[in-house]
């Protein structure tokens, strides 16, 4: 190689090393290596059946859970940026927002304002709330952990916080649309995906920076789950597999 390809050989590598520098979070944000390494897994998979209600409340002709999920995933197809900042109105800007963003944006996909419900709850029952029963602030308590922890508390099914990796029976427990909670020290949130790894766990969709992403957090996740809701449950006779 001559002098001159060589110094352009050179240029050209560390300019992709600036490149990926600057713009690492987003590069990584749109990766899982987990989840990549997984799918070259020679071990067994873990087939669990998807189980969901059937109902429709915005009549587009998708179950709810799976208007959720999708409303989810959005969020990661948007690349939205982590922002926990509190905005005039309550709603952050589009390409914004934290780990409670994706939870309403999710439910509004399927026709509901969680927003609402949240308030609704708050000022119908302000002694559960706490200091924010006593001062609400609608432009801010729909986005916090605490308060969607009560409110799904109230308002959905409690569901299993066990998981166990390779057992159908186990994560039949655990579908799409459902809604986790982990505890200290990093308090989070997110959404049940309808994608599963290998060993039967399914996916979660959230926002904890740089954007939002999906993969496999369950069993990562620095803090424990402390809660697992259902806020559409199902029954025999409303199962949509």
């Amino acid at each position: 190689m001559s002098a001159h390809r060589r110094w352009l050989f050179l240029l050209l590598v560390a300019a992709a090393l600036i490149v990926l520098f600057l713009y690492r979070d987003q590069v990584t944000a749109r990766f899982d290596y987990q989840t990549l390494r997984e799918q070259v897994s020679l071990e067994p998979e873990c087939k669990v059946p998807p189980l969901i209600s059937s109902q429709d409340n915005n009549h587009n002709g998708t179950p709810d859970p799976l208007d959720i999920v999708a409303g989810a995933r959005q969020e990661v197809e948007l690349g939205t940026v982590y922002d926990s900042e509190y905005y005039q109105g309550g709603y952050p800007p589009e390409g914004k927002g934290a780990c409670t963003d994706v939870v309403w944006r999710a439910f509004k996909n399927a026709g509901l304002d969680l927003k609402q419900m949240v308030d609704n709850d708050i000022r119908n029952n302000p002694q559960l709330y706490g200091v924010t029963g006593t001062r609400p602030d609608p432009n801010i308590d729909f986005r916090r952990v605490s308060n969607l922890q009560i409110f799904f508390a109230q308002n959905g099914q409690e569901m299993t916080s066990v998981i166990i990796p390779g057992d159908a029976g186990n994560l039949s427990n655990w579908q799409a649309g459902d809604i986790v909670v982990f505890g200290a020290p990093l308090e989070h949130i997110g959404i049940i995906s309808d994608k599963r790894s290998r060993n039967g766990v399914p996916l979660l969709i959230h926002n904890a920076g740089p954007q939002a992403r999906e993969g496999q957090y369950l069993l990562s996740w620095p803090s424990p789950i402390i809660h697992h809701f259902r806020y559409i449950p199902y029954n025999q006779g409303q199962i949509t597999q």
